[in-house]
């Protein structure tokens, strides 16, 4: 397992939204909410239906679409934010069995699946969403116009993969978003979703900073894709902040370039520039690889940046060779494999309806039915993280962020039955000291006023 050394300062998140289905004993039908209802209980006892934030720092709540949403604690270096991904899925996971009991307390049997997908059967997408804390006396526009291309073709690591029915026709794409993602730039992320959103909550000092906020990438099963997708993202941002221009790649149609490339898992397409030049996406990427070796280069030595970067390079490597050599790392590649094997044993076809049921399977979070679980159990699929790092961090939030603040005050909260509020930048002890204590430095894992109101109240210092 990699272990983190010191990053460049900057803040990581990941928004990721959950499908959910609930399978009867009976046929009778149940709502949604009823069944997320019953999933909140366990995260949050007595709170439903509002959402709130965990002892680890984490934000738990409902989604447009009755999709339960887990928001990462902020994180300060790739592998906590990997780490704390994971967590989600995890605490997810262990809410099962209370909230099927619960279910079947009221007369209710039957199963409840939660995926980590991005598409569901009729043709719906919920989301990925990745935040990066980025300098505000930078050039927004001009990092997009940078950063667009590398987004598009991004995919071809970081897909999660999807058997999609397109104009009648069974196929295998990439990615699971690219085929709702419209618009370049856009500030919706439902009705008009783009590769870049231009939503400005740093949850920091405005006039320091400003938010990144990436909704056109996959959630992913597997650690090494997250790790490369943000690790990648967060290289070449760093980069082009520090003035390593990537020139020249602007591509003539950016929403179209993105599907034709999930839209082609052999990875031989090439896309348009606007100066008319036609390049793959594995080329497109070759450029900002070669780019960020010239950065590397230029800066103090960074066991993560440089590890991103060594294992970015092998990765295209091996998909300008044959991408199924990444079948251990990479989802799309796990998947189709897996899918291909089922296809070649049952001499079917890629449009049978099983072949659909194991697309969805592999995403189940639960680790004795997800087919990635099982593949994973089996010594097939590559980790990054240490599991007991995971199950850790489904109730110890990151040591050196704000986070830990955050997650401090809820456990000192709860220990003594007291009333909350929490936010990302604030907190209040309901009741008591009607003061909001202002949290608006990310990077702070102390708080004197935090501090004082845990020693008022209790006598006690939480320890350090």
């Amino acid at each position: 397992m990699l272990q983190a050394g010191p990053l460049k300062q900057r803040i990581f998140g990941l928004e990721n939204e959950y499908g959910l289905i609930f399978s009867p004993k009976g046929g009778v039908y149940l709502p949604m909410e009823r069944v997320l209802g019953c999933i909140f209980e366990g995260l949050i006892p007595n709170s439903w239906p509002s959402n709130a934030f965990l002892a680890n720092g984490a934000r738990f709540y409902q989604d447009t679409g009755c999709h339960p949403e887990y928001s990462t604690p902020e994180c300060d270096n790739i592998l906590d934010l990997v780490i704390h991904d994971k967590a989600g899925e995890r605490l997810l996971e262990a809410c099962l069995p209370a909230a099927e009991e619960r279910l079947r307390a009221d007369g209710l049997s039957g199963e409840i699946y939660i995926f980590k997908n991005n598409t569901d059967s009729l043709g719906n997408t919920y989301g990925c969403h990745e935040n990066f804390l980025m300098r505000r006396d930078v050039d927004f526009w001009k990092v997009t116009e940078q950063l667009i291309p590398f987004f598009v073709t991004r995919q071809i690591y970081s897909g999660a993969g999807k058997v999609l029915k397109v104009s009648g026709k069974t196929q295998y794409c990439i990615s699971q978003r690219a085929q709702h993602i419209h618009e370049r730039t856009s500030s919706s992320t439902t009705s008009s979703r783009s590769i870049i959103n231009t939503r400005d909550e740093p949850h920091a000092d405005a006039e320091r900073y400003r938010r990144l906020h990436i909704i056109v990438g996959d959630s992913n099963m597997s650690e090494f894709a997250t790790y490369l997708k943000v690790g990648t993202a967060s290289l070449i941002l760093s980069m082009i902040e520090e003035g390593y221009a990537v020139e020249g790649m602007e591509l003539e149609d950016s929403v179209k370039a993105i599907r034709e490339i999930s839209r082609d898992p052999s990875l031989k397409k090439k896309v348009r520039l606007d100066d008319g030049r036609q390049l793959t996406a594995v080329e497109v990427q070759r450029v900002y690889l070669d780019r960020a070796q010239e950065y590397l280069a230029q800066q103090a030595h960074d066991p993560i940046l440089d590890d991103v970067w060594k294992r970015w390079a092998l990765v295209l490597d091996k998909l300008d060779e044959d991408p199924m050599q990444l079948v251990r790392e990479i989802d799309w590649v796990t998947k189709r494999h897996l899918i291909q094997s089922y296809v070649d044993k049952k001499a079917c076809d890629w449009d049978d309806p099983r072949v659909f049921l194991l697309d969805l399977q592999y995403h189940d979070v639960k680790r004795t039915r997800g087919l990635y679980y099982l593949m994973e159990s089996r010594g097939m699929i590559e980790r990054v993280v240490a599991e007991e790092s995971v199950q850790r961090a489904m109730s110890t939030p990151p040591q050196t962020t704000r986070a830990k603040v955050r997650g401090d005050f809820i456990r000192f909260a709860r220990a003594k039955n007291r009333s909350y509020t929490v936010d990302w930048t604030y907190l209040k002890l309901n009741g008591y000291w009607e003061e909001t204590i202002l949290c608006m430095d990310p990077f702070s894992a102390v708080n004197r006023r935090v501090d004082e109101l845990v020693s008022q109240v209790s006598g006690l210092r939480l320890e350090r």
